[in-house]
């Protein structure tokens, strides 16, 4: 798909190349035909010229501008860099064109005719370049500008499907059958033996589905609530797990108000107790350790177990989570899901420090 965009972009830029500069110099080709009385032959040379001259210069900058990546410079930035560009386009058209009509007059129309003064005839030849450069360079970055603001809404629609997607599937995790059965078991168990535990995992397991309901509407949430919820949610869990669930939290506090994807480290502990914990008949640790890691916010998540081949492949959840990250922090935060030694598994993500500083 992003192949076949580039060709019909690269297609249009060639077509309106060529229709335009065709356009453009019809105007000259008038003139030499009804004041300088070319002729049909010269006159169709001269504007064949007219609109390689065009062209030439034009894609010359445009390749120069794709090169230094000046589509991708905020419009202060742009405007700095497309003036003396016009400028010196225009010279250029003066002095390519010029050469031409010395070409012609000299060897063609039989006039001694001196170099440097034709080289240095500006006017309208000057004129007539900045005008032309200004229109064309103009028109190409605005096009580019529009082009990238659509990409951007595009990829801001798409993050905001993905994040709701990604809590609706989350939360439908939480509410799902299996969980709510073995949450009620316990809190039954716990009715008439532990009241006041009972009254503890009915609230937590009220919490949990609140802040689920509520969170969703959110796309960042700090790191310290987001913990808060994580801590809930263990719990309520270890009702169910008793002694074989146990919970390791080891934060940079400086990091608390750091902004996240919301319900990113819950969905990391989901992960880790349904395919880590659960497997084992002992049970285990999970282990978050957040922390700055060379410019980075390290959000690393660790459980008991082994990733096997047949689960190497990223469930769904997982897999919004990755396309939540690459569109939210535009490919510069990452996410991996490694077998350490020891019997370990490592989820990871690493967001830009810098990344909270454009929310």
């Amino acid at each position: 798909m992003y192949t076949q965009n580039k060709k019909n972009q690269l297609s249009l830029y060639w077509k309106c190349q060529i229709s335009g500069w065709s356009l453009v110099s019809i105007y000259w080709a008038y003139v030499v035909f009804t004041r300088d009385h070319y002729g049909y032959f010269l006159t169709f040379l001269n504007y064949i010229l007219d609109i390689l001259i065009g062209i030439i210069l034009t894609h010359g900058y445009r390749f120069i501008a794709l090169k230094l990546k000046w589509n991708s410079l905020s419009l202060p930035q742009l405007f700095r860099k497309i003036l003396p560009s016009i400028i010196l386009l225009a010279v250029l058209y003066m002095l390519v064109v010029n050469i031409k009509w010395y070409f012609f007059w000299q060897f063609i129309g039989g006039k001694e005719i001196d170099l440097w003064n034709s080289l240095t005839y500006w006017d309208p030849v000057l004129l007539t370049g900045l005008r032309l450069m200004s229109i064309w360079i103009l028109a190409y970055h605005l096009y580019h500008y529009y082009q990238n603001k659509i990409e951007t809404t595009q990829q801001n629609a798409e993050l905001l499907v993905i994040a709701k997607q990604a809590q609706l599937d989350n939360l439908s995790a939480q509410l799902n059958p299996h969980f709510l059965f073995n949450s009620l078991n316990s809190i039954k168990s716990l009715v008439i033996e532990n009241p006041e535990t009972a009254r503890r995992a009915i609230d937590l397991l009220s919490d949990l589905l609140r802040s689920s309901l509520y969170e969703k509407d959110k796309d960042l949430i700090t790191i310290k609530d987001e913990l808060a919820l994580v801590k809930d949610y263990i719990e309520l869990e270890k009702l169910r797990f008793e002694e074989r669930l146990q919970l390791e939290v080891t934060v940079d506090k400086s990091l608390e108000t750091f902004k996240i994807p919301t319900l990113s480290i819950q969905l990391l502990v989901e992960n880790a107790i349904k395919h880590g914990v659960d497997s084992k008949i002992e049970g285990g640790i999970v282990s978050i350790t957040i922390k700055n890691e060379g410019g980075f916010v390290s959000i690393q998540v660790l459980n008991p177990g082994r990733l096997s081949l047949n689960k190497t492949s990223k469930g769904l959840g997982l897999k919004n989570l990755h396309e939540r990250l690459k569109i939210q922090y535009n490919s510069k935060a990452s996410f991996k899901l490694v077998a350490l030694n020891n019997d370990i598994v490592e989820a990871k993500i690493l967001i830009p420090f810098t990344a909270n500083e454009n929310i």
